[in-house]
Formats: structure tokens, C-alpha cells, sequence
């Protein structure tokens, strides 16, 4: 009987692991399977620029099936309900078409080691009407979701503007969260209100936009320094979006957000982009100790606290980092690492070798202002601390990163290639997605 390793999750961590553990050990002697609720996949960092039209991610996904019989996994398409330890099996729920019909029954599939890397989904902290009336940004389909309510609120001003151009009509958007996402997607817009006008959309551009940007703690990017948040601001404030921060939206409802204050905030698309916590797995997960948050606690193996056959990596796993107490950051860079210590971890446990624990190595974070500006810090776990860096180089090292995603997932060669193609895109395709 082969070797099953079982992988939940294709998200950046959870795909890197695959494509290593297929390259290594192969099918004769063992079987390795990715279980993923979506049939390709794309980098999380690159959902605001799908959700604001100007990434089409037809070009940049990766189908789970193909990059599968490249490296020598299995890919089952589903979504984990929950996990019998006892029997070493893990339980997929069942699959059905949008009109309900049973397309693949509820099914074990069984497992010698198990890797959950199902990532985060967004927390509303319990404010009421936020599931109701806010949008997510969670992964493709809600991205693409997000991308068309936001074109057909732009044709609405369109036509507008052509019937009556002393309208003064607009599209107005609020994000609720300061970090990453909300920022990132703050200034995408405005790159791509700017570009409408060149496709079709003549008497649209950003200033028929209004962003607004809440964040509940004093200051936005609480991951940057103070100085690269300021400059980030400002930078947003500059295109024209409104940053309000010491906010706290405690209800939404249609069309509008109430804050603490009492002062609502009228939007016609309202994206929620607050927090992250672990899913709510249906079955729950057979024991395995949890966060209040929802996260899996783990050992610095990177495996449960109770099962040593079964390990957590991404934003789904609760890792304590041994010198600050806190656990490791939910970011890309966090899964990817974290793979990288499973695999070898994995390999470690069938070959009898001893475990390695896992370092987590602060690369720092890069937040990018669209075509505007980039802003962030490097080279966090060098001596002497970080290095802020804005503008051009800031921009070289965000782009980087995803080119690094590219090599972990599908090798240098193609990696590399898939690069190339990716220059050659930026000029014989359209600079947005308006379908």
C-alpha cells in the first residue's frame, strides 16, 4: 500500500508543499493529494487587482489538475467536513451544482499524513449585518463579484454623466480594514477609474470615484512603521480617498455603514477587509486543540499539538514564536516558509530523521499604491532591524515576491518563463478586465 500524504488546501503554502513532496517521492511508492475547494489557483496578494478590473486572472490562475500530472500529485476537488484521527481518515463534504443536484457524494479519503493548509477567511468580530450587506475579497469568485457590481455602478454614472453632464453623481466605495488588502485596493481603484475612459466609458473617470478608508485603530498598516503608514496616507489621500481611522463600524446595513459615533458612511459597494480568522470547519476537526480565533495550535515542528501525523501551515495555524510570544503573522510569506519546514518534516518522519522547528525569518512587508507608489520594510531579521524603502525599489521588490511565488510553484524553468510572458502580457493585453 502507498505512502498517502494528504494536503487540504492549495493556497500558497499548501501548493508549494505538493509540488515539492510530487517532485520528491513520485507516484510508484507513494500518493500524494491536494484537496481544494476552488479548481485553480492565484496568488491571495494579486485579489485586489482582480476585484479592481486591472489583473485579468485568467492569465495568472493555475489549474490544480494540470500543474497536478506536471508534478506528480492527485488533485480532488471538494472541501474538507471534518477528520477522523482514530482511522486516519479525512471527510469531503458533498459537491452540488448550482441547482442543488448531487454532482461527487460525501466521501474518506484515507491518509498517512495530513497537512491543513485550508488559510483564513474574514472576521466581522460579530458586527451585525456585515455577512448581509459587505462583500469579501477571500478569492477569486469574490473578487470577480467584486470587479463586476463595481463596473456596473460605473456605467450606471456613465450614462448618467451622458444624459445630464452636470450630474454630479458617483461611485462611492467604502473598505472597512487599514491593512493590506484595504489600502492596497484603495489606490487600484482610482488606477483603474482613471483608465475606464479609454475603454468605452468616455465621460467616467477617478473623480466620479469616492473611496473610504475606516480603520478601527489609530493609524492604517499597523504592520509598517510609522513613517511608511504616514507616507502611505498621505499618498491615498492624495488620489482622493478619505482615511478615517479611530473608527469603528458597529452595524451594516444597505448602502451604508454606522459607526460607534452614531455618523453613517453611504457607500453603493462596501468591502469588508477587517481581520482573519480560522474557518468554521462543518465537522469540526476531531480534537485538535484551537484558538479561540479558530486557528490550529501547533508545535514548532509545525505539527498539532495532539496528533503527530497531522501538521498546519498558513493562515489556518496558530505557530508561537519562541522569542516574541506571538504568533507568526498571517501573510504569504508565512505559508510559504512554513511549507518549506513540512516538507521537510515530512520527509524527516518517513526517512527516521529528527524534526527541524520553524524559524520563522521576517522578510518584511510591501504594500503597493497601485502604479502610485509602493511603500514597506526588507530585511526584518537582520541585525540592525528594518529598511524602509518607498518608490521604485519598493516597487521592484513587491513585484519580486509574486516572481518568487512563481519559481516555489512551477520550478525555475517554467517559473522563469511564465515571467517573460507575464512582461509580454503588459503590452499586447488590455490594461483592464471589463468582463
Amino acid at each position: 500500500m502507498k505512502t498517502q500524504i494528504v494536503v487540504i488546501g492549495g493556497g500558497a503554502g499548501g501548493l508549494e508543499l505538493v509540488r515539492r513532496l510530487g517532485d520528491k517521492f513520485g507516484r510508484e511508492h507513494y500518493d500524494i493529494i491536494l484537496v481544494e475547494r476552488n479548481q485553480t489557483h492565484i496568488w491571495k496578494p494579486l485579489l485586489h487587482e482582480v476585484a479592481a478590473g486591472s489583473l485579468d486572472a485568467n492569465l495568472d490562475e493555475v489549474g490544480y489538475r494540470s500543474h497536478g500530472h506536471r508534478w506528480g500529485y492527485r488533485f480532488f476537488y471538494g472541501s474538507l467536513e471534518t477528520i477522523d484521527r482514530a482511522n486516519r481518515h479525512v471527510v469531503i463534504a458533498p459537491i452540488s451544482d448550482e441547482a442543488g443536484k448531487e454532482i461527487i457524494a460525501r466521501h474518506r479519503i484515507r491518509y498517512d499524513y495530513l497537512v491543513l493548509a485550508f488559510g483564513a477567511v474574514s472576521n466581522d468580530f460579530g458586527t451585525p449585518g456585515v455577512k448581509e450587506h459587505c462583500l469579501f475579497l477571500e478569492d477569486r469568485t469574490q473578487a470577480d463579484r467584486f470587479r463586476t457590481k463595481l463596473l456596473n455602478h460605473c456605467l450606471r454614472v456613465s450614462r448618467t454623466l451622458s444624459v445630464d453632464p452636470t450630474s454630479n453623481a458617483t461611485v462611492d466605495i467604502a473598505i472597512v480594514g487599514g491593512g493590506a488588502t484595504g489600502v492596497e485596493l484603495a489606490a487600484e481603484l482610482y488606477n483603474s477609474a482613471s483608465a475606464l475612459r479609454h475603454y468605452g466609458l468616455e465621460v467616467f473617470d477617478e473623480s466620479r470615484l469616492r473611496v473610504t478608508l475606516i480603520e478601527a485603530g489609530p493609524r492604517i498598516l499597523p504592520a509598517l512603521p510609522e513613517k511608511l503608514a504616514e507616507s502611505a496616507r498621505s499618498e491615498l489621500e492624495a488620489l482622493g480617498v478619505e482615511v478615517q481611522t479611530n473608527t469603528q463600524v458597529t452595524r451594516a446595513e444597505e448602502g451604508q455603514l454606522v459607526t460607534r459615533s452614531g455618523e453613517t458612511v453611504k457607500a453603493d459597494l462596501i468591502l469588508w477587509a477587517a481581520g482573519v480568522r480560522g474557518p468554521a470547519i462543518i465537522g469540526g476537526l476531531d480534537g485538535l486543540e484551537m484558538t479561540p480565533n479558530n486557528q490550529i495550535k501547533v508545535r514548532q515542528t509545525l505539527q498539532t499539538t495532539v496528533d503527530d501525523h497531522v501538521f498546519a501551515i498558513g493562515d489556518c495555524c496558530n505557530c508561537i514564536m519562541p522569542e516574541t510570544g506571538r504568533p507568526v503573522p498571517p501573510r504569504a510569506q508565512s505559508a510559504a516558509q512554513m511549507s518549506k519546514t513540512v516538507f521537510r518534516n515530512l520527509v524527516g518522519l518517513i526517512e527516521k530523521k529528527p524534526l527541524e522547528d520553524f524559524v520563522y525569518q521576517d522578510r518584511g512587508s510591501l504594500i503597493s499604491l497601485s502604479r502610485f507608489s509602493t511603500v514597506g520594510s526588507l530585511m526584518g531579521n537582520l541585525v540592525g532591524g528594518r529598511m524602509a524603502i518607498e518608490g521604485y525599489i519598493a516597487r521592484v521588490a513587491y513585484i519580486s515576491l509574486y516572481r518568487m511565488h512563481l519559481i516555489g510553484i512551477h520550478g525555475w524553468f517554467k517559473g522563469v518563463l511564465l515571467i517573460v510572458i507575464g512582461h509580454v502580457n503588459q503590452v499586447v493585453r488590455p490594461k483592464l478586465k471589463l468582463h
